[in-house]
């Protein structure tokens, strides 16, 4: 059993929930606050141990590869100014980690994506982290990643990050079937099936797949010979369903920390405003601006 040494973050989408703004700026790079969403996850990936990282991207998706290199001359400027902790800020970014690229040249969906990182990947576990996802840990979490990374460790199959989820919400998302009862405080589960977008009814349970994952190399094989399925797209959940039914199945992982779905307006404007009020800088300017919403609206 290998250690997870990699990670891919698949880029490669459209973003029309967020059009017009990503007609021409990626939705990974749109910022919460003042720092793009993917940085995140590059971030929470580094900080799970994750050496190396492969971004999914396609032909418009520049920016994200501009943003993680280096750029001496505004640096230089920087520098020039005075402006010597922004400097070091800019130029950390290109530190943050090994980064290295791939297109996607035609949106054939998530499972269509990862295949193009086999040859990154070669014959090792490997992480999958989405950018739709946003995971803040809470004061003394690990972060997610990391969790799944140590449920892989302990059972040497795929693990995916799950957690419950409002019945009516999971048509959002892939549902799980889990193998046997639900103990209490129990956080790892052996998964026997998985469905992709469910009708309630339809639904194993009410725990769902939600954007992080650990998957054994066998997966690109498996890719390889997934017929397109929900929306004519090669899906990552109907491989993850061949793995679930082989007799080692896989493992459903309960992460720590609070989830944003930040390819959902609500969702983005959540973690914008969560993240602001965090912050020293603006944090108190925030809080009072938005009493004063709610006291103007009690009046």
């Amino acid at each position: 059993m290998g250690k997870v040494r990699k990670a891919v973050i698949p880029a490669a989408g459209l973003g029309t929930r967020f059009l017009p703004a990503t007609k021409s700026l990626p939705k990974e790079m749109l910022p919460i606050v003042d720092t793009p969403n993917i940085h995140y996850i590059l971030e929470e990936a580094v900080k799970s141990g994750i050496e190396s990282v492969l971004i999914i991207t396609s032909g418009t998706k520049n920016a994200i590869e501009d943003y993680f290199d280096y750029d001496y001359e505004l640096e230089h400027r920087l520098e020039e100014q005075g402006k010597h902790e922004a400097a070091k800020l800019v130029h950390e970014i290109g530190d943050m980690c090994q980064v290295f690229y791939v297109r996607q040249r035609e949106p054939k969906g998530l499972g269509h994506a990862i295949l193009c990182a086999k040859d990154f990947v070669g014959d090792e576990p490997f992480a999958i982290l989405l950018g739709d996802d946003l995971v803040v840990p809470g004061e003394g979490d690990a972060p997610a990643t990391k969790t799944l990374i140590e449920a892989y460790e302990k059972t040497g199959t795929s693990v995916v990050g799950i957690k419950k989820v409002a019945h009516g919400d999971i048509s959002k998302y892939a549902s799980v079937k889990i193998d046997g009862s639900v103990e209490p405080n129990q956080t790892v589960f052996k998964i026997t099936d998985l469905v992709e977008k469910p009708q309630p009814e339809e639904a194993f349970s009410d725990y769902a797949v939600l954007g992080r994952y650990v998957a054994t190399p066998d997966i690109f094989e498996i890719l390889e010979h997934t017929a397109p399925g929900r929306n004519n797209e090669i899906q990552l959940t109907d491989a993850l369903k061949v793995q679930a039914h082989a007799p080692s199945g896989i493992c459903g992982k309960v992460f720590p920390g609070t989830r944003y779905d930040i390819g959902d307006k609500f969702g983005y404007v959540k973690a914008t405003i969560d993240f602001a009020l965090k912050r020293p800088d603006i944090g108190p300017k925030v809080k009072d601006y938005l009493l004063g919403i709610l006291k103007a609206n009690k009046d």
